[in-house]
């Protein structure tokens, strides 16, 4: 059987439908602060909602979680890094409009009030805070036992959190500017980062049935580990390279993977078109040959190798790359923006369109 994100259980296009209810919905609630202090600039559909608060100032605002890595960690008894991910997911997001994270709030919902593994889910949480500098300001946490449900007798929880980030108006980051001949650079992820996972899972564990304990060809560490690694905080390297090149867009490579370079469409009439994406690691080539996944299936659900997605005038593009292996990420010119709308991906010599 050949395996995709609806049959694992996520489906894309009902999700989009869902999504387009929920705008339609929430939109109204936008004129409750409308020429008063905290007019929505930005609401529903991009990296983070904006917030005027005057002085030529705004917030910025998202929330977001880890998805299903929990059961992993679960399942491997291990909970020191879920935290990583979860303060990554909310930072990264917040970068892409160019917002400088300020603070953050966590929510943590157990099956039973397990005090050893909820100090080292919170360990992971500080541990990312220490190194972004972002104080976690409070949260909440519920204990669910008919809600929680997890892959590990007593050890089911959720983690996810709210952030808030800072901002000057005129150096938000929508992708208004995106032109026709910017390119695109790609910085690369420390693997699943923390996206893909139901289909991860259903295809590595109850398919294959490979264990987590074991290593496998061409991956370094054990399974288990390969899938917890955390997912890479872009947070020093992208506000220091807004500070030296001209930057038109960034995006989080998350759910959705490169489609996600679509929300800069309701800012600028362009497309994308990525050519040279760098040899993806060991797990996705584990992934997609157990499940024999189609590449397009590939690139709409993983992030393949590249975390973050930095949109820039060619003649900035050196500055970019620079900047981000100045902090210690490799970065590569994966595409280019063009005229015609969509998102293409050329790989194996096909292009599949997203």
């Amino acid at each position: 059987m050949s395996w995709n994100y609806a049959k694992a259980g996520v489906d894309r296009e009902k999700i989009r439908v869902g999504h387009k209810a929920i705008e339609h919905l929430i939109r109204n609630t936008y004129r409750f602060r409308m020429g008063r202090f905290g007019e929505i600039l930005e609401g529903f559909g991009h990296y983070a909602s904006i917030i005027d608060i005057g002085g030529g100032m705004a917030l910025a605002f998202h929330c977001d979680g880890c998805g299903t890595k929990v059961l992993i960690a679960q399942l491997m008894n291990k909970f020191d890094t879920i935290g990583i991910d979860c303060v990554a997911m909310c930072v990264n997001d917040i970068i892409c409009v160019g917002a400088e994270p300020i603070a953050l709030i966590d929510y943590l919902t157990l099956e039973t009030p397990d005090e050893e593994l909820i100090f080292n889910i919170m360990k992971g949480l500080v541990e990312a805070a220490e190194k972004t500098r972002i104080p976690i300001i409070g949260g909440e946490t519920a204990i669910m036992p008919d809600v929680i449900k997890g892959a590990a007798p007593g050890k089911g929880f959720d983690l996810a959190a709210s952030c808030l980030g800072l901002s000057e108006k005129n150096k938000i980051i929508l992708g208004g500017k995106l032109e026709p001949g910017d390119v695109i650079i790609g910085i690369e992820s420390s693997g699943l980062h923390s996206n893909g996972f139901s289909l991860a899972r259903k295809i590595l564990l109850e398919e294959a049935k490979l264990k987590l304990d074991d290593k496998y060809d061409r991956l370094e560490k054990t399974l288990g580990e390969e899938l917890l690694e955390p997912t890479y905080i872009y947070l020093d390297a992208a506000l220091l390279t807004i500070k030296r090149a001209e930057v038109h867009a960034l995006a989080h490579i998350t759910g959705g993977a490169f489609t996600k370079l679509r929300r800069f469409e309701s800012h600028a009439k362009v497309g994308f078109h990525i050519d040279t994406m760098p040899e993806p690691k060991p797990i996705f080539k584990l992934i997609q040959e157990m499940g024999r996944v189609p590449d397009d299936e590939m690139y709409k659900t993983f992030n393949m190798g590249i975390g973050l997605c930095v949109m820039a005038p060619k003649r900035a593009a050196d500055d970019v790359i620079s900047s981000f292996e100045a902090s210690g990420f490799r970065a590569h010119h994966i595409g280019k923006v063009v005229e015609e709308p969509g998102v293409r991906i050329k790989v194996n010599g096909r292009t599949a369109l997203l």
